[in-house]
């Protein structure tokens, strides 16, 4: 009788060895696999290249950079041949900051700092803790102050000469900043157990997602202002706040609730059992593992409300959008909208950019705990 260790062992498949360029390797498996991607991978990359090839001459070596003070002859020689930046240094200042006066454009523009500032110190994991609330509430204050003026011999500016990209700051802040909170709030009425409060939730969000953000900044700046006693009125940019606030509470809200259906019910009944009353069960346990659910839909609607801030147009408020467009309206730089839309364009992403970066590192760090 053999034994089972006279049994000859069965020869191992020998795993091949990968010779060549790696690059050539990448190249083959995922451009030129088979006829049908290699014929779509070569007409892609010449219409990329086309592309690439007709910007380069219409945005660098045909373009004019420079001009004398408001002389647009030189890029209307280049028209349609190249592109006209000058329009760019030419009008950014009214762009950036609208028709706030020329003289002390510096206290928009250190707003815009402050702004940036508190973004990037809110990113610092270090710097989670309750002196970050203190640093935001002293540096608002600070940006409030700036705007306005009216104290420490800063002139007094009204809301009326505000524009450009510290309004479109300003409403995009503190309408996710109030929004988020709103949202947890709602998000947590619609699971609530009482039929009044889930009621009211559910009136809420349906309410608001049933309408456009226009029509409800329509109703802020016209409506509302009807239903206030004689002589008080409102200022209009806070008037657009709320209706932005609600607008992205609704949204959030719903985007929220998904991240708590998503938490086991084990963890709900844990934390029962460690006798933790309501709120502090969801601000220690639910709600961090609900959040960390949901960072992309949340991300994803932070960015999508920071674009439609421009929509405050209909109401007579320059965001950044709107300058660039009245910008335009100087006769002697009608032609060059273009240049004008791409540099706001770059503006919009390089925020836009960030967050969504932001986001992949929270997800990382998330995934790796």
């Amino acid at each position: 009788m053999t034994a089972i260790t006279d049994i000859p062992d069965a020869p191992r498949a020998t795993r091949r060895p990968q010779i060549g360029n790696p690059a050539l390797r990448w190249l083959r498996t995922n451009l030129f696999s088979s006829i049908p991607n290699g014929i779509l991978t070569v007409v892609l990359l010449a219409i990329l290249a086309k592309g690439i090839f007709s910007f380069v001459q219409w945005g660098i070596a045909n373009a004019v950079w420079l001009t004398p003070a408001n002389d647009s002859s030189a890029c209307k020689a280049v028209r349609g041949l190249g592109a006209c930046w000058a329009i760019i240094p030419e009008k950014y200042r009214f762009i950036l900051f609208g028709t706030y006066p020329f003289d002390e454009q510096w206290r928009p523009a250190l707003s815009v700092v402050l702004f940036i500032t508190l973004f990037y110190l809110s990113t610092r994991r270090a710097l989670w803790r309750r002196e970050l609330a203190y640093i935001w509430i002293g540096a608002l204050a600070l940006i409030s102050v700036l705007m306005w003026g009216g104290v420490f011999g800063l002139s007094f500016v009204s809301q009326d000469r505000w524009g450009g990209l510290p309004v479109t700051l300003i409403l995009a802040t503190f309408g996710l900043a109030f929004g988020f909170p709103l949202g947890i709030l709602v998000a947590l009425g619609r699971r609530s157990k009482l039929p009044a409060i889930r009621s009211l939730s559910v009136l809420y969000v349906e309410l608001i997602r049933g309408v456009p953000l226009v029509s409800l900044l329509f109703m802020a700046s016209v409506m509302f202002p009807l239903f206030m006693p004689s002589g008080f009125n409102i200022d209009k940019l806070l008037r657009a706040q709320i209706a932005i606030i609600l607008f992205a509470g609704a949204y959030l809200a719903e985007v929220i609730r998904g991240g708590l259906q998503a938490v086991p019910r084990g963890q709900y009944e844990a934390a029962d059992a460690l006798g933790l009353s309501y709120w502090r069960k969801h601000r220690l346990i639910v709600l961090p593992q609900a959040i960390r659910h949901v960072i992309p839909p949340l991300v994803n609607t932070f960015i999508a409300f920071f674009k439609d801030t421009s929509l405050v147009l209909i109401i007579g408020i320059f965001d950044l959008l709107t300058t660039a467009k009245t910008a335009i309206i100087d006769p002697a730089w009608q032609q060059f909208s273009v240049e004008v839309y791409i540099f706001v364009a770059a503006i919009y992403f390089v925020f836009c950019f960030a967050m969504s970066r932001y986001s992949r590192n929270l997800e990382a760090h998330a995934g790796a705990r």
